[in-house]
Order: structure tokens, then sequence, then C-alpha cells
């Protein structure tokens, strides 16, 4: 086809699932030659957008043309035959098979009906010579690197004639120079004409390779754009979007109050803590009373950063203070016996356990912390799981309910309950408010506000600009598993600030936090 004429159009896209619109109306093209970085939040249906072009899901409504012919294909290995092939993040070949084999698994050369295993190593190495790898082909795969591995991967889908080659999230694993190495073929395939569909979350690198960006927000399309005609800041505003503020507001008395946290040893310090590989080192102090919000796109480390805190993954770097003692937390035991609490952003597969019930699911952190030989007595535990239904106006108000036919925003209130009765000094919240409806949002922004005033220390980590602003002291900054900033959330910090910070990976003019 001619390069003025896309390889790939997929037309007025809408996929629906069970009381979710995870696309709507969504138009996509791609281009022989080029790098198109698909870009969005969590949830924002790129994922959902991949999986209907190869296969994994079908559509509702809209059609998809490949080089001018309209295609449904009924799986990935359909999708495959046709030259579309996928990287994923997490390498989907075989580590217990050698690296040749897994380059050529089902579609071995044969020779009189047997593999011709000397042909497919010498056909192995050629293609592995043509992106500059060198390694020894007759190795088992997992021997090598995530990075190696990634590269295997991406010889197989070259190798299968692929003109649409997609990349999920490639190089979250990867350190610089892997990073710089897997960007260095790009180049060399998009130079050779196959059209490449990159989604990351690390801005530099959408910078560093990308021709054109495709925005998706909330299933919807916001725009396609030449890289060089859309600004960092221009991006990282239309991937976040405006919040309509429709949120009852914090009243002016608990706004002032957030406002005078008493300075003193902070109940946590970090310093130069970090994971290698994880997220590079950083410090923060979270005082008793005080709010600190984590503001960041999705994948910039903001996670990572709680789940150190929590002990979730064990720091390699730098050392921990907790109510000015130096401490080792290596486990969430350890970190629930210092009084430190985490509700996990994903809610049902680190969270809740759907098939117990409300009262199973509240009174389990409490539980495990004494011991499972010392139960809680029952009476104990109606009158702790009636005090939070209560206050947290859990509905419907009943503990023996399964706590999946809970909604979304109630099954985030059982999650907070289980951790207010063990009664924590820090409380890690990781998108406390996604995916719930605003009357329950409501409800969870004024609970942080109280318990803070209350002297209980919060870790608030949020997408949404303005409710970070909303209910933080300061606002630690994350991109590309980095802090890059603090700032103060006094009169002269708005979301403007943070998404310049965001954007550039450096603090922005304004005075620094106590």
């Amino acid at each position: 086809m001619s390069p003025r004429h896309p390889v790939l159009t997929m037309t007025a896209i809408s996929k629906h699932f069970p009381g979710v619109r995870a696309l709507d109306g969504v138009d996509f093209r791609l281009f022989p030659g080029e790098v198109h970085a698909l870009m969005g939040e969590n949830g924002a249906g790129k994922s959902t957008l991949i999986k209907v072009l190869t296969g994994v899901y079908g559509t509702d409504t809209g059609t998809i043309t490949l080089d001018g012919a309209e295609v449904s294909f009924s799986g990935p290995m359909q999708a495959t035959a046709a030259g579309v092939s996928t990287v994923y993040q997490e390498v989907n070949l075989c580590t217990n098979l050698s690296v040749a084999e897994n380059i050529f698994i089902g579609r071995e050369p044969r020779r009189f009906g047997a593999v011709n295993w000397r042909q497919m190593r010498r056909q192995a190495r050629e293609l592995l010579a043509r992106i500059d790898l060198d390694i020894d082909v007759t190795a088992l795969l997992g021997s090598y690197s995530l990075a190696v591995q990634q590269m295997v991967a991406i010889a197989r889908a070259i190798d299968v004639r692929a003109r649409v080659l997609i990349l999920d999230e490639p190089t979250s694993s990867l350190d610089a120079d892997e990073v710089a190495q897997l960007m260095r073929i790009m180049r060399q395939l998009r130079d050779e004409g196959i059209a490449i569909l990159f989604v990351t979350h690390f801005l530099d690198q959408v910078y560093g390779i990308a021709d054109r960006i495709t925005v998706l927000r909330n299933g919807r399309l916001v725009g396609e754009y030449p890289t060089a005609d859309l600004p960092q800041i221009a991006l990282v505003e239309k991937m976040i979007g405006k919040e309509l503020d429709a949120l009852e507001q914090i009243d002016e008395q608990s706004r002032r109050d957030l406002a005078t946290v008493e300075a003193g040893t902070p109940f946590v310090a970090a310093t130069d803590l970090g994971r290698t590989g994880s997220v590079a080192p950083f410090s923060l102090t979270i005082h008793a009373g005080e709010v600190v919000g984590l503001a960041g796109l999705l994948g910039s480390g903001r996670t990572e950063v709680a789940r150190l805190f929590f002990g979730a993954d064990r720091a390699d770097l730098g050392r921990l203070t907790v109510d000015g003692q130096p401490a080792t937390i290596r486990r969430p035991v350890a970190a629930i016996a210092r009084d430190i609490a985490f509700c996990s952003e994903n809610r049902r597969t680190e969270g809740l356990v759907g098939e117990l019930s409300v009262r199973e699911n509240i009174v389990l952190a409490l539980q495990a912390a004494r011991g499972w030989l010392r139960p809680v007595p029952r009476r104990r535990q109606d009158e702790l799981v009636q005090r939070y239904i209560r206050a947290l106006h859990i509905r419907p108000a009943d503990p023996d309910m399964p706590v999946r036919n809970l909604s979304g925003g109630n099954q985030q209130k059982v999650l907070l309950a289980r951790w207010l009765i063990t009664e924590p000094k820090l409380l890690i919240l990781d998108e406390p408010t996604r995916g719930i409806d605003i009357g329950a949002k409501a409800e969870i922004q004024r609970l942080v506000a109280q318990l803070s005033d209350g002297g209980m220390a919060v870790l608030f980590i949020s997408a949404e600009l303005e409710e970070v602003l909303r209910l933080s002291h300061k606002v630690a900054v994350m991109r590309d598993r980095r802090m890059v900033a603090q700032l103060a959330n006094d009169d002269t910090l708005d979301a403007d600030r943070i998404m310049r910070a965001i954007a550039s990976g450096a603090p922005q003019e304004g005075p620094d936090p106590a």
C-alpha cells in the first residue's frame, strides 16, 4: 500500500460490557512505517481497543479494515496469520524451551516429517541478527533477562510477516539500557515499513519515538495528533480531562483544620527509599494529621511507593522511620503491627473476598492482626461491623450479604471499614474513589478530611487532580517511577501547576512544602 494510506483503520468501534461502555464510537488509524502511541489513563479503553482489533472481543458496532479490506478476526491466532502481531507486557512465550523453539513454535521447519533442528537454529540466528541480538539460540529462553525475552517475542512477531506490530507496555520492567535497545529496534522496524502501535505510560518514551498520538478517555476518542504538534502538558490535560465539579465541597472549617498540621516528628519518614527496577529512591515525610497527595499518570510509580510503605514490596535502597524509630518493613504483617493500613486500588483482586460476607470482609484485617488462633468474638464482630456500616453508610446495611453483591462504592466502603477498625496511624488509600458514583466519592472524601482532623496520617493516591488538591496538605508528583516534585498545597497550587510538573518532570515555581 502507499504510505499515504493507512494499513489499518478502525471506524466507530463500540464495545459494551454489563453496566460499562468500554468503547464508544472510537476511530483509529495506523500508517505503514510509523510508531503510533495509544495513550490514556486506566479505564480509557486502550486494552479493549487492542482486544477488539486482535479478535479477543467482538465489536458491538464499527468496522476494521486491513490493507483496505474489511476484516473480523476470531482470535489472536487469526489476527497473527493476517499480519497483526502483539507483544504483551508479560512475555507469553515458553521459558522452558530454547530461544529457537520459541521463535518457531508451531511453525518448525521440517525434513522428512521431523523437525529440522539445524535449519531452525540457523534461521533463528539470522532473524535475531536482523534486530542486532547475538545470543545462543539453543539456550533456554528462561536463562535470559526479561529484556532479551521481549526481543525474542518481537523477533517471532516480525517473522510471521507482521505488517502491524502491537507493543503493549513492553518497557514497564526494563532498565534504561534495555529501553534504549528496544527503542533502537522499534526505529529499525519502522524504517522497514512496519506499522507499530505502542502503548506505554512513560511520556519520555512517547516523545522520543512516536510519530503520532491517539488519546482515549473514558472509552471515547479525544483526538489524533502529530507528536510534534502536541506539547507534553497538552497531552496530560487531554488524558486527564477537566473534572466537572459535581462533588460536594469539604466545608470551610474542615479546610481550615487541614491547613494547620502541627510540625514535629513525622509519623513516617522515608529517606532515599527505593526498589531496584520498580521505583527510584525518594524521600518523603508524613505527619500525624497530614494528608499527603500522590499525583501522576498511571504507571508513574504511585502504587509502587505505597507498596514500599506497606511492605507489599521490599525496599532494597534507603531507610524508613516510623514514630521516630528506624523500621524495617518487609511484609504487610510488619506494617500492620506498626499501625499502617493499605487500601489497594484493585479492590476485587487484592482487597475484598467476593465469596465472603460484608461482616467477614470487615473483620478480616483485625483477625489477621490477632492471629487465627484468637478469633474475634462474634459479639465484638457485630458491634464493630454495625458501627462502621452506620458510620460509612454502607448500603444495603446487611452484614451477612456477600460483598460481591454490593455496588462498587459500597465495596470500597467495606474495604475502608476493614482497615479503620484496626485504628491505624497511617492510612494509605490507592485510588479509593475510582469507579464509584459521585455520592459515594463525596462521602469518602469527607471521611478522609475527618480522619485527618482526628490526627490520622493519610497517603492519598488519585489520578483526579482536583480530588488531590481538595484533600491534601502537600502533593508529591510522580513521573516515570521517580518522585519529581513535592509541592505545598497553598493558594498558589492548582491542577495546571501539577500537570506541568508531571509533563516536564521538574518542580514548578512556588514555595516548597515545610
